[in-house]
């Protein structure tokens, strides 16, 4: 009976109740049916062993925001999901936590069929989310969702892996009439981040027995920027660098264009028996976003170049006199001398010099990237996402009572990635300034077949339920242009330069994907289970559930559950469940490699991630795992397997009519949890291996060559081949994904629901829902660093919650809500040394609607009405963020929007 949030609606069809049945009206459903959790067609949200919310259409549509992922931030109370501004991939889909763990722990149904994963890996999760990959929900329109069922309770022996955290099971619309067609437009108070959507829904009948649903939503979102200058670009602003953007990074939410959605959802009666159902959308979207600055006097690999003598531009080292200066390269390759090693900076190294500068610019085999960005450059990094689907099955009841199901889902989402306003160094003034750097795409394949059996046992029943299931998934890496990935003449070795010339390779900021790295990967899952309900007697119901299930690359596994609900009273309910649940890792967890570009020590550094499988997984796992007197590291070796969770709850409901209040607690123990692990120096894990195979390099305690250099000597002794490090030059560390530590996760979830009647013919709702997640990480492992274990323990709220008080009066209604969100730790830039603890803050939501005719509604709202923002960020000089990035509700302050609505 637990009320995760009512959905407050303006009539009888939409109006849901949460998890618990209020007091039945005329003109209300006595009770919620719901699918998710159970086997049966007839359960109530009220009678399962386990908490199940149903967040209605209403509540999903009456907001602000058109991203469904926002939607749930404040409707369901342990759902989470940040603005991520500069997060590489997660910008393009941002990873959504429930109950405090990963994104890939919580499974997601659509029409209780398992949605496919996104193909985006989150690299840059805020510790909590790295390297998680799940479902992109943002592609459901909300117009398109009847009811949300959120099952807060393990479920893999159920559903299969991920089903960790719990269930979303969007629902979707089945009217075979009517219809809706809206508009929405707002921005914010600071008169950024338009947004529009206009979205319609429409049932069609099919004959007598069947229906056309139909649904769709366009709109884009403009950025936003809570920037203020960096300090270093302010000072080379203050020095006569006038080509300085103000801001020089620009942080805030990305831009959305041509954000199109699209759901259908149809069924057809062969018999009264038997039906035919199937569904499926499109949607696609491009998105724009920032990066970090690259200054123009020191930016590795592009601007930094070796301390010179002032007057010559020639080496001097700095203990001679030597200064820094501005990295220039020889066009002329094979001739020692043509050009200046660097250009002096002067004025305090912030201006390069301006008659050696005039020197490089009028020699035509000089080059250096002042002379095509003199201010530096900020590189805009998104792409263009795409998602589409199809299930279809049968289902029915056959041979005097068998229920069946059996079904074919295929999905598949492809992000193709974009950057611009960049440079592949490496190739000097032929460089592009925009790039395909390539793509990855994630499709899914499942075969499911559902049996059930209804047994009367005395005065009672037992619903068995048995199943298979078959999944495949492929995972696949799209290569870049050739320039996102090329080795240009200006970091090839040469008879001047014989460790190369210092320019960095590849597409600056996110390299492409060579041609080496591109390939599709697969996987796939065999399962069998069985599922009893028993309901022996009215005041018991039990559940027990087991499964097996078998991967191609992980093993097998048995899940099980037990479950039971008890009727104190009329009034009063216990219920509790103990669960065991897996998540095994995708395909692209396993295989995929990527390069990211960190701020790190005070400067942006390159960080690779590569299966341990790939040849530099192996150096990894070698450098890891062999002895320190052998220059290893001397920890155990990395493996890659699944996590295991074991799963309690307990929870008290009580239902007075017009009131009711739910208490449930859970525990969550996560066993050898998938993730990336801390990096590890690249460079050091190199001179690790050219010691181990005898390859005479200048390593040593105090200096460590490049990885250009150190990849160039080891290819050469023929102990690697140079290709399959191609785009990895440049980097300063690496990580591969591992099961390194352990956690447990535990929490209460409150909810009070009451119904009021202030006035004739008005009706009041409020409810009250709170939940407490408290994470402890309970197995450090080795890899993993002591930021990252507060990241998961603090990243998030501990303490989330919200009041919601609703208002209809004939055609008037109007909406009053207020969000707490607790005290949480960020490690701003992913640094420990630059925290921020940031206090709790509570923000108000408000809407007004009237229908003006029948069926046409307009209303105006504001969201974070009182225009509250996160904290300062007491580092804001560093990069220009003004708050933090991990604010639990954003750092845009407030925003108002007006709405048309008409429904038939």
């Amino acid at each position: 009976m637990a009320i995760a949030t009512p959905a407050f609606a303006q009539d009888a069809q939409t109006a849901i109740e949460t998890d618990a049945v209020a007091a039945p009206e005329a003109d209300e459903p006595a009770e919620t049916i719901i699918v998710t959790g159970t086997r049966q067609n007839n359960r109530s949200a009220a009678d399962t062993v386990a908490p199940v919310d149903v967040v209605g259409s209403a509540e999903l549509n009456n907001t602000a925001d058109s991203d469904i992922g926002d939607v749930l931030r404040v409707s369901v109370p342990s759902f989470n999901v940040g603005t991520q501004p500069i997060s590489d991939a997660a910008t393009l889909v941002r990873p959504a936590n429930l109950r405090g763990l990963s994104p890939d722990n919580t499974l997601v149904l659509v029409n209780g069929k398992r949605m496919h994963r996104a193909s985006v890996i989150a690299f840059l999760g805020g510790g909590i989310s790295d390297g998680s990959q799940g479902p992109d929900i943002s592609v459901i329109p909300s117009i398109a969702i009847k009811q949300l069922e959120v099952l807060r309770d393990g479920a893999s022996s159920q559903y299969g892996s991920d089903a960790i955290a719990g269930v979303l099971n969007f629902i979707l619309k089945d009217a075979p009439d009517g219809g809706t067609v809206s508009a929405q437009w707002g921005e914010t108070y600071e008169g950024d981040g338009d947004k529009y959507s206009i979205a319609g829904n429409v049932g069609i009948p099919l004959g007598e027995a069947g229906f056309v649903n139909l649904s769709a939503e366009y709109g884009e979102s403009d950025a936003t920027s809570r920037s203020v200058q960096r300090d270093d670009a302010a000072a080379l602003i203050a020095a006569g660098n006038s080509a300085v953007a103000d801001p020089a990074q620009i942080w805030g939410q990305p831009n959305v264009n041509d954000d199109f959605k699209f759901y259908g959802n149809m069924g057809f009666d062969f018999t009264p028996e038997i039906s035919f159902y199937a569904f499926g959308n499109y949607a696609e979207r491009n998105v724009d976003g920032g990066f970090f600055f690259r200054n123009p006097t020191n930016r590795g690999g592009v601007y930094a170049g070796p301390f010179v003598d002032p007057a010559t531009g020639q080496p001097l080292d700095e203990a001679s006199g030597g200064v820094p200066s501005v990295l220039v390269g020889d066009l002329s390759i094979d001739t020692a001398g043509d050009c200046p090693a660097g250009i002096p900076l002067t004025q305090g190294g912030l201006i390069p010099d301006p008659t050696i500068l005039a020197q490089v610019t009028a020699d035509g085999n000089c080059f250096s990237f002042v002379e095509l960005f003199p201010g530096g450059f900020t590189p805009r990094f998104g792409g263009d996402v795409e998602d589409y689907s199809i299930a279809t099955g049968i289902r029915g009841q056959v041979l005097g009572g068998l229920d069946f199901d059996l079904s074919w889902r295929y999905g598949k989402h492809s992000t193709d990635f974009a950057i611009r306003n960049t440079v592949n160094a490496s190739l000097g003034p032929n460089t592009p300034t925009e790039f395909n750097p390539g793509g990855y795409s994630q499709a899914e394949n499942v075969v499911n077949l559902n049996l059930g059996y209804e047994l009367a046992v005395g005065e009672g029943s037992v619903y068995i339920a048995t199943g298979a299931e078959y999944r495949d998934e492929k995972f696949t890496i799209t290569a870049g242009d050739p320039e996102s990935f090329a080795l240009g003449p200006l970091a090839q070795p040469s008879a001047a330069y014989p460790t190369g010339q210092g320019f960095s390779t590849s597409s600056n900021g996110f390299p492409g994907f060579s041609t080496n790295s591109a390939g599709s990967s697969k996987e796939d899952n065999k399962a069998a289970y069985l599922d009893i309900e028993a309901d022996l007697i009215d005041a018991l119901t039990l559940q027990g559930a087991v499964r097996y299930e078998d991967t191609k690359s992980f093993g097998d596994t048995v899940t099980w559950k037990l479950g039971g609900l008890f009727k104190l009273s009329d009034a009063l309910r216990l219920r509790g469940t103990y669960s065991t649940g897996f998540h095994v890792p995708t395909a692209g967890q396993a295989n995929v490699i990527n390069v990211t570009t960190q701020f790190s020590n005070g400067e942006l550094q390159d960080e690779g991630t590569f299966p341990l499988n790939s040849p530099a997984g192996l150096i990894a796992a070698d450098y890891i795992s062999d002895s320190v007197a052998n220059g290893g590291l001397g920890l155990a070796r990395p493996t890659l397997g699944p996590e295991k969770a074991d799963s309690f709850t307990l929870g008290i409901a009580g239902d007075w009519g017009d009131y009711t209040v739910t208490l449930d607690y859970f525990n969550i123990k996560l066993k050898d949890r998938i993730s990336r692990s801390s990096t590890i120096d690249f460079p050091l894990a190199l001179c690790y291996l050219a010691g181990r195979e005898g390859v005479a390099t200048a390593c040593s305690p105090t200096n460590t060559p490049s990885p250009a250099e150190l990849l160039t000597q080891l290819d050469a002794a023929g102990v690697i081949n140079r290709t399959d490090f191609t785009g990895f030059e440049d980097l300063v560390a690496f990580t591969y994904f591992n099961n390194d530590f352990d956690t447990r996760t535990q929490g209460l979830d409150f909810v009070a629901n009451a119904r009021l009647y202030p006035f004739e013919n008005g009706t009041t709702r409020a409810t009250l829902a709170i939940n407490y997640t408290e994470t402890e990480v309970t197995d450090v492992g080795q890899t993993i660093s002591a930021t990252r274990v507060r990241q998961l323990e603090e990243g998030l709220p501990k303490w989330k919650g919200f009041l919601n008080l609703t208002h209809e009066q004939g055609r008037f209604r109007g909406m009053l809500r207020a969000n707490y969100f607790g005290e949480y730790y960020e490690a701003h830039l992913e640094d420990s040394t630059l925290p921020i603890d940031a206090g709790a803050e509570v923000t108000f939501d408000v809407e007004l609607g009237y229908e003006v005719i029948d069926g046409l509604e307009i209303a105006a709202g504001a969201q974070n009405v009182l225009d509250n923002y996160p904290e300062a960020n007491p580092y804001s000089g560093i990069v220009g963020a003004q708050y933090g990035e991990r604010s639990p509700f954003g750092f845009n302050g407030g925003s108002y929007y007006v709405r048309a609505r008409y429904q038939w």
